[in-house]
């Protein structure tokens, strides 16, 4: 994820966390290619047809960051577009569920998390069903979710992810395999999990 040095995000995060206005004038326009990047990563896994377009979908997520009060904790700008791909996952899975909720399943090429992330161009993945597991998932290991999410969803490096959740890259690589093999069990089972 390269827009800017993290420095400068960061800092500048840091003034619009403080109430600073202008701050957030300057880093809209820094944070807007990456923000679009992470739309489209999330759009990855939506049907052709869908509707929901990669400018809609970062333009619903500003509005829900900013719209956070108090204002998050902002820790880095790796922690923020965390956060903004989590936004983006809750926005695409109410759509889903919006739109969806009486074909859920029905023409939706059911693929594995591994399967998914293995291809370059992915097919459809059920982001309602992949949601319902992941919650599911955190009620047994949180981490493991997150691990998930931030992976999957915002397309986070192994590195990254170690620094938002501040623990070593071999334990976020165990967590992702661990997590990877539950959510295909589960899914594949087609159980409401």
């Amino acid at each position: 994820m390269e827009c800017d040095p993290p420095s400068e995000i960061t800092q500048l995060l840091q003034d619009w966390r403080n109430g600073d206005g202008k701050a957030l004038d300057i880093l809209l326009p820094r944070i807007y290619k990456e923000l679009r990047r992470l739309a489209r990563h999330q759009l990855r896994n939506e049907r052709p047809d869908h509707t929901l377009q990669s400018a809609a979908l970062v333009h619903e997520a500003y509005l829900r960051l900013v719209g956070m009060s108090p204002l998050q904790q902002w820790e880095s700008r790796t922690h923020f577009f965390a956060i903004s791909a989590q936004l983006m996952r809750q926005i695409l899975v109410d759509y889903a569920r919006r739109h969806g909720a009486a074909k859920r399943g029905g023409s939706v090429c059911k693929l594995s998390l591994e399967d998914a992330m293995a291809t370059p161009r992915r097919a459809q993945v059920d982001v309602v069903a992949l949601d319902d597991a992941l919650h599911a998932l955190a009620k047994i290991d949180a981490r493991q979710s997150y691990v998930v999410e931030l992976r999957f969803f915002a397309g986070l490096s192994l590195k990254e992810i170690s620094e938002v959740l501040e623990i070593a890259p071999a334990t976020v690589q165990r967590d992702w395999t661990a997590a990877r093999a539950w959510l295909h069990r589960e899914i594949s089972r087609g159980h409401p999990v």
